[in-house]
């Protein structure tokens, strides 16, 4: 399985970017897929995570202002980001491991479980 992220770039506040992951090789529905983000000098978070049959969860710091989606004709995860702001600024990573739909809807594996099996190489958004 492969994750390449695509799509970040440098916005000012207020604007918007759509985050891209292409997955190759064996991602079915019953994969979770999630987005996190890395800022300098923080630690990893998880933002937003769904499976294609199931609900998406989102941390309460993206919750109205981003939107994670699945493209299954042409293997793409995206992450529709609005409204963006500075503290927003980080290198975003899509990740895909096989979990559960009600796991992977209870935000669980993006909070408490950073040990995904499969991860992109990052996108760098910056929001200034």
């Amino acid at each position: 399985v492969q994750l390449v992220e695509s799509g970040g770039g440098s916005v000012q506040p207020g604007g918007s970017l759509r985050l891209s992951c292409t997955h190759s090789g064996y991602i079915s529905s019953r994969h979770c897929m999630g987005w996190f983000r890395q800022a300098p000098g923080k630690a990893r978070e998880g933002i937003a995570g769904s499976r294609r049959d199931g609900d998406a969860y989102y941390v309460d710091s993206v919750k109205g202002r981003f939107t994670i989606s699945h493209d299954n004709t042409t293997s793409t995860l995206y992450l529709q980001m609005n409204n963006l702001k500075p503290e927003d600024t980080a290198m975003y990573f899509c990740a895909a491991d096989f979990f559960p739909e009600s796991y992977c809807s209870s935000g669980h594996p993006l909070i408490h479980n950073p040990a995904w099996a499969y991860w992109g190489q990052g996108t760098q958004v910056t929001v200034s």
